[in-house]
C-alpha cells in the first residue's frame, strides 16, 4: 500500500495558484505524461510507488484541496490505483496518516511526501528489499543532510541501523537526513498508538496537541526497540517544493530525468 499525506496548508508557498502537490515542476519531454507532458510535484512519489509495486495508494486530503483529486483522478494515467481519504485531527502528518489505519493494517506500506522530489526515481524498491533482508520494522531512505533547521537528522550505526533521529530543528548536525520510508505492520500499530495516545494526552489543551511530525513517530519507534534500518543513497537527492527558494531548483531536477 502507498500512503501520501496531502493535507498540509502550504503556508510557506501560499501564493501558488493551486495546491503545491500538483504544482508543475518540469516539462517531461514526453507526450502523454498526465496528458500534457508536464510533471507535477507529486508525480515523483507516485511513480516511485508504482515502480515498487504498490497496488493501491491512499492520498489523505483536507477540506478544500479538491483540485488534487480533480487533477489526478483515479490514477490510471500514472499507472497506480488512487483512493482518497479525508484528514481527521489537524495536528500533523502522524494524525493524517492514521486516517488510513483501517485500510493498511497488516500490510507493508510505502510512504512519501507529495511535495518532495526524490532521486533515484525507484527509491522505494531498495527500502522494501531492506525490510525483507534485515527483518526490520521500517526502512528509511537516507540522503546527505542539509540545513539542520530544515530537515530531520539521522544517526546510523556501522550496520546501517538507525540509532537516533533528531527532529528539526536540533542542536546537532548529523550526516544523514531521510526522505521516504517503508514499514511493516508493527510500525503501523505504533503509529496508530502514537496518534491515539497523543490526542488523548493533549487534546484538553486550549489549542489541542502541538504539531507532530512523522520523524517524531520514527524516533518513538527507535526508542521502543523497533528495528529501523537506513538505506543510504549517497548519489541521490531531494528537493522540498514546499520551501519557496527551492522552486528555482525544480525544473533542473525535473529535466535531469
Amino acid at each position: 500500500m502507498g500512503l501520501v499525506p496531502a493535507a498540509g496548508l502550504g503556508t510557506r508557498v501560499a501564493s501558488l495558484p493551486c495546491s503545491k502537490e500538483i504544482f508543475p515542476v518540469a516539462l517531461s519531454g514526453r507526450s502523454g505524461d498526465a496528458g500534457l507532458g508536464v510533471r507535477v510535484a507529486c508525480d515523483d512519489v507516485l511513480e516511485a510507488m508504482r515502480l515498487a509495486g504498490a497496488d493501491r495508494v491512499y492520498v489523505i486530503l483536507r477540506d478544500g484541496k479538491w483540485d488534487i483529486p480533480a487533477y489526478l483522478g483515479d490514477g490510471r494515467e500514472r499507472g497506480v490505483h488512487l483512493a482518497y481519504l479525508m484528514m481527521g485531527a489537524p495536528w500533523g502528518v502522524p494524525f493524517t496518516l492514521d486516517q488510513a489505519y483501517p485500510f493498511v493494517q497488516g500490510r507493508r506500506v510505502v510512504c512519501g511526501f507529495p511535495d518532495i522530489l526524490l532521486r533515484p526515481r525507484d527509491v522505494f524498491t531498495p527500502l522494501l528489499d531492506s525490510l525483507e533482508a534485515s527483518g526490520s520494522d521500517a526502512a528509511l531512505a537516507l540522503f546527505p543532510a542539509g540545513d539542520p533547521r530544515l530537515v530531520d537528522q539521522v544517526y546510523v550505526d556501522g550496520e546501517g541501523r538507525v540509532r537516533r533521529l533528531q527532529v528539526k530543528p536540533g542542536p546537532e548536525r548529523l550526516s544523514h537526513t531521510w526522505g521516504a520510508v517503508a514499514w511493516g505492520p508493527a510500525f503501523t500499530e505504533l503509529l496508530h498508538r502514537f496518534a491515539r495516545e497523543t490526542a488523548s494526552w493533549e487534546s484538553e489543551a486550549p489549542a489541542g496537541p502541538e504539531e507532530r511530525h512523522l520523524g517524531d513517530v520514527i524516533r518513538a519507534a527507535v526508542d521502543a526497540g523497533l528495528r529501523v534500518q537506513g538505506v543510504s543513497f549517497p548519489d541521490g537527492g531531494y528537493v522540498d517544493v514546499g520551501v519557496p527558494e527551492n522552486l528555482l531548483d525544480t525544473f533542473e531536477i525535473g529535466d535531469s530525468g
